[in-house]
């Protein structure tokens, strides 16, 4: 089985359900509100546990009643919490409203998140026995470093999903393997909104890159070989929270079992498909034989 470290954010993601978001100043009615497990971290964990990989947590909840349920949630969905921080901090906390085709726009506060700003003892040790590191940017920037700066050191693979989009710093972009922004956070790291040359671009500083392109599938890059394009199954979504975050997990297991690239992209396309078909991020993740089932059909 593929052994997989992620470290990253938990939140709780506090959603509204609404026909329309609001404008600036307008008030709406909503239709339904629910609390769910999340934060871009904690679902990449759930995602790559339901797809079949042994999967472990470094970051942080609070001391408080949503940190005992985000890591309960974790450990249910397989994930080992043994470095999953508790402090004297509130919980980390998503704001999201879902309208009705499906889309989303998300206000995050980090709560504890924030304190998850460097390697405790054990962190490292912990990545080093691993075949992937998956990283995200909803923790401080110099924890996502350091984290990716230990990978390197250890041979271990290390994905990173650039997350609210920012500029990376170049010893990160260094210790990058495998860069995984959507089409919002290419274009925002290269100033081109053409994915194809948004790829390109990023191929001077890692060797890797997927762009995911929501409906419309990925797009893969490696320095040396030609693009390549990869749909997405066809289907109608309810909630698309999250389901950039099931295809890295999904992602990562298919590579660590060593699938080709296209059909490691598929296989995460598959399991993306699935998890908008649901509400909510990490309530929505497909299980590996779910996976399985549409990736065949």
């Amino acid at each position: 089985m593929t052994d997989i470290v992620v470290l990253g954010s938990t939140n709780m993601d506090l959603v509204a359900y609404v026909e329309k978001p609001p404008q600036r100043g307008e008030t709406v009615t909503g239709r339904e509100f629910r609390t769910i497990p999340g934060g871009k971290g904690a679902n990449q964990a759930i995602a790559a546990a339901h797809a079949g990989a042994v999967v472990s947590m470094i970051g942080a909840v609070g001391n408080d009643a949503f940190g005992t349920r985000l890591r309960s949630t974790l450990e249910h969905s397989g994930v080992n919490t043994d470095h999953l921080r508790t402090v004297e901090r509130p919980s980390g906390t998503a704001h999201i409203v879902v309208d009705d085709e499906g889309g989303n726009a998300i206000v995050v506060i980090p709560g504890a998140n924030g304190t998850v700003d460097h390697l405790v003892p054990g962190d490292e040790v912990l990545i080093a026995s691993a075949d992937a590191l998956l990283l995200q940017l909803e923790v401080p920037l110099a924890a996502v470093v350091a984290g990716a700066r230990a990978a390197r050191a250890h041979g271990v693979r290390t994905i990173l999903t650039p997350a609210p989009a920012q500029p990376l710093p170049p010893e990160l972009l260094a210790a990058t393997d495998l860069l995984v922004p959507n089409e919002h956070e290419a274009a925002t790291l290269t100033g081109r909104t053409d994915p194809r040359e948004a790829a390109t671009a990023l191929l001077d500083s890692v060797p890797e890159v997927v762009i995911t392109l929501g409906s419309a599938g990925s797009l893969y890059a490696a320095r040396g070989a030609e693009p390549l394009t990869v749909p997405a199954p066809r289907v109608t979504a309810v909630d698309s929270t999250g389901a950039g975050d099931t295809f890295v997990g999904a992602l990562a297991v298919a590579l660590g079992e060593e699938l080709p690239v296209r059909e490691a992209l598929a296989w995460a396309a598959a399991a993306a498909a699935l998890s908008v078909q649901r509400p909510g991020a990490s309530a929505s993740m497909p299980y590996r034989s779910e996976i399985e089932t549409q990736y065949t059909s």
